[in-house]
């Protein structure tokens, strides 16, 4: 399997592979709620995406959220149009693991949504979290708006100094504005309420991330 043999460093456009036109086919609606996959979406909502690692638990954290309407695994962040999955795990088309977050910002605010996403992972491990080793594991913040930028990267540079002081090396977070995100495969979507057994390494750092606690992320 080709995609075993991956480099840590990132494809430039011309290294990355051609990828295709078509979209990879997809569910249609989250299986847990029955949510639209793709919209619409319920006017007044808004959208977040992040990488942190293996996208199967990362969304689970994300659907057990009060205030998410809907879900979904794909791909962020890369050269490669319409990629699969196995194009993204030979670390030829520049993706990263991302969830889509469909949320009621008057429910769950995306300062909380932020919170969530640095405590549920360790976002100081370069390319991978725990055993996944990859440039499809790395850590980052796809912004929608100009405003989910500021917030971001204000999160990031306030949880910094609490990593530093129980050890934890810099933060690697990527953040950038949201280009294509390209839906995963239907069999990713939802995949740990399909398999209640099946893989999550997913595993934060036991420190907590000072947005909520008089630490404003803005």
């Amino acid at each position: 399997m080709f995609w075993l043999k991956k480099s840590l460093d990132l494809p430039t456009a011309a290294e990355a592979l051609p990828g295709r036109a078509t979209t990879i086919p997809t569910a249609e609606v989250h299986y847990v709620n029955g949510h639209a996959l793709k919209g619409p979406y319920p006017q007044g909502f808004e959208t977040a995406v992040f990488a942190l690692g293996c996208f199967w638990g990362a969304e689970r954290k994300f659907w057990q959220q009060d205030g998410v309407w809907a879900t979904a695994v794909g791909y962020v962040a890369g050269h490669t149009p319409n990629p699969t999955y196995e194009e993204v795990c030979s670390g030829k088309t520049g993706h990263t693991e991302a969830v889509l977050v469909v949320y009621d910002p008057a429910v769950v605010s995306y300062a909380e949504l932020l919170k969530l996403f640095f405590e549920s992972h360790d976002p100081t491990q370069g390319m991978r979290q725990g055993n996944d080793v990859g440039t499809q594991y790395r850590s980052g913040i796809y912004a929608t708006s100009p405003e989910q930028r500021a917030e971001a990267e204000a999160a990031k540079v306030a949880y910094g100094p609490a990593l530093k002081a129980r050890g934890f090396p810099a933060i690697t977070t990527e953040i950038a504005d949201l280009g294509p995100f390209y839906f995963a495969e239907g069999y990713h979507q939802q995949y740990l309420a399909k398999n209640p057994n099946g893989y999550c390494g997913l595993g934060g750092t036991g420190v907590s991330c000072p947005i909520g606690t008089g630490v404003a992320a803005q």
